[in-house]
């Protein structure tokens, strides 16, 4: 089979405990469609949805992709042409994976508080060599939220014993009394290390990056009128397995703004495009996330496969004789054989790049 040289990615929509999706129905058409549990589109993700009840749900989480009128799931296809799809070596090192999982978010209510295994506790714990490191990308603020916010680290913790009896007893007050809001705009880039507590706050629409894993543990255990079963709440373990897994360390705010909030840096520019480099190794290696500007046209080489997302305006995207369209929402992958790709705006067209570990975008 031949491979195309740009394969773009239809809506994977998948189910989560919070509810949202208007603006995902809205970037498809689907105007007046209502917020749901299907709150996030899974993009290029090799990586199985934990969905506590569903179970019997076939392959959720896994994206698939449509070629020469046929479907196939992207796991396999990497299965079967590592050579094209991702490159040999990374097919040696990680399998027949992305080695990230990369989403679209769309928060109508804030999520349960949280947090995820390092890579360390998840290799000891939970038999997985990935841990759940996370980015975001604010693209969107839902106009009826005045003052959008995300939990991030503790600013005042309670003893570990105090939040364990919050939790026990769903003291909700208790629970949020050690975390400040803080304010979150369009544009705002973020890392959330594996360990730190966090929550999204509602009317939240972005890109998440993270490590391919939907490893979690919440400690409210009712958000929107829906209540986790007891084995989604530690991931079928008691309270003191997720308490070991959170950091109780301190984090004023500015703290968190200075470690966490990242700033772009400029690593490529000419007429007519600019890229910059959002997440690196500077935060973490488990994957890099670059933004891309084109005003003109722009060719752009690459050693390394990986997914684009248009987040803003639309344009054409060219390789050799493949002529694609492309506008806000649309999504991508570059595979490992496609060595250049040629972006053209007669306006502006955005884009949000992800590269797994070690590439050399």
């Amino acid at each position: 089979m031949t491979i195309p040289g740009i394969i773009l990615l239809t809506p994977n929509r998948v189910w989560r405990t919070y509810q949202g999706g208007r603006t995902l129905d809205q970037l498809a058409g689907n105007e007046g469609a209502p917020d749901s549990h299907l709150a996030e589109d899974w993009i290029a993700s090799t990586t199985r949805a934990i969905n506590k009840g569903r179970e019997a749900v076939d392959e959720e989480g896994y994206s698939s992709v449509h070629i020469n009128g046929n479907d196939y799931l992207l796991k396999e296809l990497m299965e079967e042409y590592p050579e094209v799809m991702i490159g040999d070596d990374h097919y040696k090192k990680y399998g027949a994976n992305s080695q990230f999982l990369l989403k679209f978010i769309d928060s109508s209510i804030r999520l349960h508080i949280q947090a995820h295994p390092t890579i360390s506790f998840a290799k000891r714990y939970l038999d997985s060599d990935s841990g759940k490191t996370e980015a975001y990308v604010i693209l969107h603020i839902r106009e009826e939220v005045p003052e959008p916010y995300i939990y991030l680290g503790f600013q005042h913790p309670l003893s570990r014993e105090a939040f364990k009896r919050a939790v026990e007893t769903q003291d909700e007050a208790q629970i949020l009394a050690g975390f400040e809001k803080i304010p979150v705009k369009p544009g705002d880039v973020f890392f959330v290390p594996g360990g730190l507590p966090h929550a999204i706050g509602e009317g939240i629409f972005m890109v998440e990056i993270m490590e391919p894993t939907d490893l979690v543990v919440r400690f409210e255990f009712e958000r929107g009128g829906y209540t986790l079963p007891e084995g989604a709440r530690f991931m079928n373990r008691g309270i003191d397995f997720a308490l070991d897994m959170m950091s109780f360390e301190p984090l004023p705010v500015e703290t968190i703004r200075e470690k966490y909030f990242c700033n772009p840096v400029v690593i490529d520019k000419g007429a007519g495009y600019q890229e910059a480099l959002l997440i690196g190794p500077a935060q973490t290696p488990c994957f890099s996330v670059h933004s891309l500007t084109v005003t003109g046209q722009y060719t752009r080489a690459s050693n390394a496969f990986h997914v684009a997302i248009v987040t803003k305006g639309d344009g054409v995207i060219t390789v050799g004789e493949e002529h694609i369209r492309v506008t806000n929402g649309d999504k991508f992958i570059v595979p490992f054989q496609t060595k250049t790709v040629t972006y053209s705006s007669t306006g502006e067209m955005d884009l949000v790049l992800t590269f797994p570990p070690g590439a050399m975008s």
